[in-house]
C-alpha cells in the first residue's frame, strides 16, 4: 500500500500518522459537539480526553509490540516511533482508553456511566478513521483470498482481504448508531451507560467476525487471542441484551403467534 504519504527527503510524512491525527481532531470535534448537550465543563472533559488518549495509545502500542516482539525486540525507539514502525493493537487501545478515562473521572467525581454515553460515538469515529489509516498504510493486512474484492500487497503472496476497510465502514456505522442512542438515553428510553454496553458488544462482534480474515494473527491452538476475548465479551453482551429487552422480545413473539393463529 502506501506507508509513506509524502517523502521530502529530509522529512517523511507517514500515512498512518496522518490518519491518527485526523482521528484525533475529528474525534475531539465530535466530543465537543456531544458535550455541548450537557452541563459538563469543557476544560475538564478535554483534560480527561487527552489523559485517556495517552493511556489508549500507550496500552495499544505496548500490546502490539508484545504480540510482534520478534520485530521490535527491546528497542525503545521502535516502540516510540509509531510513524516509522507502524502498528497499533486496537483492543489494547480501547482497553487503555476506557480504563484511563475511568481513573480520570473517578478523581473528578464525575459519573463514568453518564459521561461515557457522550464519548462513545466519537470513539467509534476515531476507530473508523484509524482503521482506514491502517488499510491505506498497509499496517494491517488481510488473509489470502480469491474473493473479487481483494488487493495485492508488495512482498506478500496472493490477493488479500480488505479487512481494515471493512472494519472501518462498520465502525462508522457504529458511530452513527450510538449518536442516535444519545437522544434515546436523554429521553430515558434507554438507561445511562447503554452506549458503553453496546460499544463492548458491537466492538466484540466486529473483532469476532473479521479476525479470521486477518493475516499475522497471534494464535493459540489455531484460535487467536483477540477471537477468544471478543467471543467471551460478545456472548456476555448478547445475554445482557436478551435480558434487558426480554419484555419486548416476549411481546414480539406473542404477536407473531397471534398473527399465525389468525
Amino acid at each position: 500500500m502506501l506507508p509513506v504519504l509524502l517523502d521530502f527527503g529530509f522529512l517523511k510524512i507517514y500515512t498512518l500518522g496522518v490518519f491518527l491525527v485526523l482521528a484525533f481532531f475529528w474525534g475531539c470535534f465530535f466530543v465537543w459537539k456531544n458535550i455541548a448537550l450537557t452541563s459538563y465543563k469543557e476544560d475538564e472533559i478535554f483534560d480527561g480526553l487527552f489523559f485517556s488518549l495517552f493511556g489508549g495509545l500507550f496500552v495499544g502500542r505496548l500490546m502490539y509490540v508484545a504480540f510482534h516482539f520478534s520485530d521490535f525486540g527491546v528497542d525503545v525507539l521502535k516502540f516510540i516511533l509509531i510513524n516509522g514502525y507502524p502498528g497499533m493493537h486496537f483492543i489494547g487501545f480501547t482497553i487503555g482508553f476506557l480504563v484511563f478515562n475511568y481513573i480520570f473521572l473517578l478523581g473528578k467525581k464525575i459519573s463514568f456511566l453518564k459521561y461515557v454515553d457522550y464519548i462513545i460515538p466519537s470513539f467509534f469515529l476515531a476507530l473508523a478513521i484509524g482503521k482506514l489509516g491502517s488499510f491505506f498504510s498497509g499496517a494491517e493486512v488481510g488473509s489470502q483470498t480469491k474473493f473479487f474484492l481483494s488487493l495485492a500487497y508488495p512482498h506478500l503472496d496472493g490477493a488479500r482481504h480488505l479487512t481494515s476497510l471493512y472494519e472501518s465502514i462498520v465502525f462508522f456505522l457504529g458511530s452513527y448508531i450510538t449518536y442516535k442512542y444519545i437522544f434515546l438515553i436523554r429521553k430515558e428510553k434507554l438507561h445511562e451507560g447503554f452506549n458503553l454496553v453496546f460499544f463492548v458488544w458491537y466492538f466484540s462482534l466486529v473483532q469476532f467476525i473479521f479476525d479470521p480474515i486477518k493475516a499475522f494473527r497471534t494464535t493459540t491452538q489455531y484460535v487467536s487471542v483477540e477471537m477468544i476475548v471478543s467471543g467471551v465479551l460478545l456472548l456476555t453482551g448478547s445475554i445482557y441484551f436478551i435480558y434487558y429487552f426480554r419484555k419486548l422480545i416476549v411481546l414480539r413473539v406473542q404477536s407473531l403467534f397471534r398473527k399465525k393463529n389468525d
